[in-house]
């Protein structure tokens, strides 16, 4: 499963370098203009065949010699070969990957404007929550630049499984508590996590969306990564997304990336449906003095922009000891702590009930 995630990230990392390449006459990248016949990535060899339009192309070797210096210097251990031929036709686009998704019932896209807001956690005490309301639960984590899930399920060293069905490749997904868990984080060191950009990331994630033994479930929960990019925009491209929550803490500052967020769901070439905003770390209440509350990050920064925005308001989340210790022991708080998974249950209550009657 490794070589084959390997590989595959290799060549879509030459086919975002050849995608630099413009033909001077055409004006149009060799991958748009379909130039791309072969590309091959074994025994430390990178192989390209390039087919140009039209015979005698007099810019043929000239894009060649580009190609080869740029591979060689993106892949300094490899063998580079750029071949070149010439008349025919462009290569077909390669058909569509075959999907693993279609016992999947419901997709809520998990989102923030910025990091350090608590999303993976509210995304895994959410699982949890809607896994004690009596539903099959998977989480997506696609959070490339930190995927915390494994540990917030306590699953850190599980080495994903590829078992061939019918044919076709899938991955074995983790379990546990019920939950079935895929993520980017199974697949990479959390030292490389940051290395990962464009082409190589969203390949990664396309395999794990399409590929992995989802088996059927009434909801996938996706953590996406902090802001808005490329990244999501695939994501958003490769799944039916019902409904998005965004994840916001009360200070002003983060209230402000929430707006980013928000609106880039509601864009017109997106169009997901926001269920609502979430206001994480809103307040603290020491275990000593119950009935005080220390509200840190400010206060209703979340649930004032949702009412002024015409955004539902799902719930607040205050600063809880267990919270932080669940998350740290791989068990999140809503499976151990009866007043987060009050809390939890209530929001995911009114998530179910929106992306029900949405459809």
């Amino acid at each position: 499963m490794q070589q084959m995630l390997h590989a595959t990230v290799m060549e879509d990392k030459i086919k975002e370098l050849l995608a630099s390449i413009v033909h001077p006459e055409t004006g149009k990248d060799l991958v748009t203009s379909g130039f791309i016949e072969h590309l091959a990535t074994a025994g430390g060899k990178v192989t390209v065949v390039l087919r140009f339009a039209k015979a005698r192309d007099p810019f043929a070797v000239k894009i060649k010699n580009q190609a080869e210096n740029l591979l060689r210097e993106a892949f300094p251990g490899s063998e580079v070969l750029v071949v070149i031929k010439e008349g025919g036709a462009a290569p077909r686009p390669e058909p569509k990957l075959s999907t693993t998704t279609g016992g999947i019932a419901k997709v809520i896209a998990v989102a923030s404007g910025k990091g350090g807001v608590g999303k993976s956690t509210v995304t895994a005490n959410l699982a949890i929550a809607l896994r004690n309301m009596g539903f099959r639960v998977g989480v997506l984590d696609a959070d490339i630049y930190g995927p915390s899930q494994p540990k917030m399920f306590g699953v850190e060293g599980y080495l994903p499984e590829a078992i061939v069905e019918e044919g076709k490749e899938h991955i074995i997904p983790a379990e546990s508590m019920d939950i079935r868990l895929m993520s980017i984080g199974f697949f990479i060191k959390p030292t490389d996590a940051l290395l990962w950009r464009g082409a190589m990331a969203v390949s990664a994630l396309k395999q794990m969306i399409h590929q992995t033994r989802w088996g059927t479930l009434d909801f996938l929960l996706a953590d996406l990564p902090p802001g808005t990019g490329d990244v999501h925009l695939s994501i958003i491209g490769e799944l039916k997304i019902d409904a998005a929550v965004i994840v916001s803490t009360p200070q002003q500052v983060a209230v402000a990336d929430v707006v980013r967020g928000v609106e880039m769901f509601r864009n017109e070439n997106v169009n997901i449906p926001v269920a609502g905003i979430i206001e994480n770390m809103a307040w603290f209440t020491p275990a000593e003095l119950p009935q005080n509350r220390y509200y840190l990050f400010g206060r209703g920064g979340a649930r004032a922009y949702a009412e002024q925005n015409g955004v539902d308001f799902l719930g607040e989340i205050p600063i809880v000891q267990s919270i932080m210790e669940g998350s740290e022991e791989g068990r999140p708080a809503t499976s151990t702590h009866p007043e987060v998974e009050e809390r939890y249950r209530a929001i995911a209550e009114k998530i179910v009930s929106k992306v029900m009657k949405n459809g």
